[in-house]
């Protein structure tokens, strides 16, 4: 009988059995992704396409992904979208800076169905006037709004100095929604999602037929060659302020380009990002939200691409206190660099990045998602049993080697709003 009396025994993780799904190909650099151990009846797919932010013209790649389901010769956009709710399809789309991804949601059994829709719905994609307008419309008023947003002027601020003159720093301005035309959107559908499809991921009990079939269906979606991404990137260093009449609060970003899961110190920096501010319980959350009161929220994060990637840390405190704030987290920042972490506090964050990482393997469609976090970097599953046992041999002085390389105050964008 278990005796609550007595707390279970803690036991250190060992390797963790990552399953891999299994590849088919679609063409010769197109692929499919399945994984088929799913012990219910959902089911999910996810579209990836060449039709990121950083391709064509200003802001036409998030038109055109927001337009993808907006009507046909024969069905208007409430048909198409009625058509996907009477099979119980959750259906999500999303424009990342390096390619758009459409996802669904359905049981197994409608999942097929869905896909004919949806390919109906591309294959002959008109772009009707009224929607077209009513998008622009509805995206104009939507920036308005956003540019009173201290966040929203500080997160362009540092994308444009992060990534300088390259496709990634690019910003939308709201001439550029004038300056779209439907030839323009016609042109980029074209090329970037009906010759632009990088890669399927199916997460469900499929059989080989049913796959060859989805198979078939988007196979003439293909892209014929391998995407090329930017890999010289120059940032622009130091402080920037955008001004911002009225605001009450500043917002504030800061970080460099630093590099993606390729790079031999990637594993380590993580442990490092966490101390310092990837949980509730960082050093940046305990000393500027906790402590001093400034924010509600403080926090740094890894951003990945596949050339390169960046380091960030994000908030928004009361304009009386930006340069408190700026002094605090240099102050976090040079302890990392200064003194030695406590074991006790090492410890706490291995246990937490550990935790998570069993976490985000739990069941198919973790695992898959896992996987495609690899499979753009050409990496294999064992990289999460190195992160195990990196994350677990990791010393201070690793921690104070790593912020004194990366975290240098002058190698920084700094940037506020406000």
């Amino acid at each position: 009988m278990l005796n609550r009396k007595h707390a279970p025994q803690l036991s250190s993780i060992g390797d963790i059995e990552f399953v891999k799904p299994k590849i088919f190909d679609i063409s010769a650099t197109a692929k499919l992704f399945f994984m088929k151990e799913v012990p219910n009846e959902t089911a999910r797919i996810d579209l990836y396409f060449d039709a990121g932010s950083i391709k064509g013209e200003t802001g036409v790649a998030s038109l055109v992904n927001g337009l993808l389901l907006s009507g046909t010769s024969t069905l208007s956009s409430v048909e198409i979208h009625a058509k996907l709710d009477e099979l119980g399809a959750f259906f999500e789309s999303n424009v990342g800076n390096e390619n758009a991804v459409l996802t669904v949601y359905s049981l197994r059994e409608n999942l097929l169905p869905i896909i004919y829709v949806l390919k109906d719905a591309i294959d002959n994609l008109i772009f009707p006037e009224q929607e077209v307008e009513e998008l622009i419309n509805d995206r104009k008023q939507r920036f308005r709004v956003n540019m009173e947003k201290v966040s929203f002027l500080a997160q362009r601020s540092f994308q444009q100095n992060l990534f300088g003159e390259s496709p990634y720093g690019r910003i939308m301005e709201m001439n550029d929604y004038d300056a779209i035309t439907k030839f323009t959107m016609k042109q980029f559908f074209n090329e970037n999602y009906k010759n632009g499809l990088e890669k399927v991921v199916v997460v469900g009990d499929f059989t080989q037929d049913q796959i060859d079939e989805m198979i078939d269906i988007v196979g003439s979606w293909a892209i014929d060659g391998v995407p090329t991404f930017e890999n010289t990137v120059q940032q622009n260093k130091g402080s920037f302020h955008t001004e911002k009449d009225g605001a009450l609060q500043t917002a504030i970003r800061i970080g460099r380009l630093l590099f993606n899961k390729t790079h031999p110190d990637f594993i380590d920096f993580q442990v490092l990002n966490t101390i310092l501010g990837d949980y509730f319980g960082s050093r940046l959350m305990s000393n500027i939200r906790e402590d001093k009161g400034y924010t509600y929220g403080i926090g740094s994060m890894m951003a990945e691409l596949h050339e390169t990637g960046y380091f960030l840390i994000a908030t928004e405190v009361g304009k009386e206190v930006k340069e408190a704030t700026l002094i605090e987290i240099q102050k976090e920042i040079s302890r990392l660099q200064n003194e030695l972490v406590e074991e006790e506090e090492l410890e706490l964050v291995k246990n937490y990045l550990l935790g998570q990482l069993l976490k985000s393997a739990d069941g198919p469609y973790s695992m898959i998602d896992l996987y495609m976090g690899l499979e753009p970097f050409g990496m294999e599953m064992d990289f999460y049993n190195k992160s195990i046992h990196a994350i677990q041999r990791i010393t201070p002085e690793r921690i104070r080697e790593l912020a004194k390389k990366y975290l240098n105050w002058e190698e920084m964008s700094i940037v506020s709003a406000g």
